[in-house]
């Protein structure tokens, strides 16, 4: 077994026993495997060992990654998230490449993603990224801001809003890291109960996806439990 397939195995542990001590089924958290930083050799080797959901943040490395992976198994059916920064000039290869994009924040961002998603391919999966713990150095909405910025997505062609994403400030206390995640539950609570509908919470990494799944996280986005320490340039 290779270093990839049994830290799935490790991670797929957790989230059972973290599904388990929260009287949910396994099937309501989806494992997003984070690949950024690592080859397209690395994602093929999660496939092998039935990964299928990878996240990307960098634009131009997942673009190729993507078209890697494609060409190595043309017959197999991968789903690719966009869970990076987007800056508005880029938005044309984002709509055109990825199955979801989980960081919308601006009206304008998610305008562009849907006048530039080809509509061969169907809606574009959105979440809209919250700066939860109200840090100055993090994208996204704020909580105030929420409400309104979810109801003009929600009303945009080829886009189809699924939920909220959120990175909180990283804590070790595992009841501390639980505080924002049940936060962002509520304020998408809060989102339904006004009339949109939403089924996702993007929340939950490498070291807080105990906590995540424990406040109801439906996609977890783990990298380095994965494939390993990253190494950036």
């Amino acid at each position: 077994m290779s270093t990839i397939a049994g830290n799935l195995q490790a991670v797929e542990a957790t989230i059972q026993v973290a599904c388990e001590a929260a009287g949910r089924p396994r099937s309501t958290v989806q494992l997003l495997a984070v690949s950024k930083t690592f080859p397209a050799e690395a994602v093929l080797e999660a496939v092998a060992a039935g990964q299928r959901a990878f996240g990307e943040n960098y634009l131009q490395e997942g673009v190729d990654k993507i078209a890697a992976v494609a060409k190595a198994l043309p017959d197999t059916r991968l789903e690719w998230h966009f869970i990076g920064p987007i800056q508005s000039n880029k938005t044309r290869p984002i709509a055109a490449s990825f199955d979801w994009v989980h960081t919308v924040e601006r009206l304008k961002i998610a305008q562009r993603l849907a006048e530039q998603r080809p509509p061969e391919l169907g809606p574009l999966n959105i979440c809209l990224q919250v700066n939860i713990s109200g840090e100055a150095s993090k994208s996204g909405v704020t909580p105030d801001e929420l409400p309104e910025l979810a109801r003009q997505v929600a009303a945009l062609p080829n886009l189809r809003l699924r939920g909220l994403m959120a990175i909180p400030e990283p804590q070790i206390d595992p009841e501390l890291q639980r505080v924002p995640f049940a936060r962002l539950r509520e304020l998408a609570q809060a989102i339904v109960k006004s009339g949109i509908h939403l089924d996702t919470l993007s929340m939950g990494m490498s070291s807080d996806m105990r906590a995540a799944v424990l406040e109801g996280a439906s996609i977890v986005r783990v990298g380095s439990a994965i494939f390993g320490a990253r190494h950036y340039e």
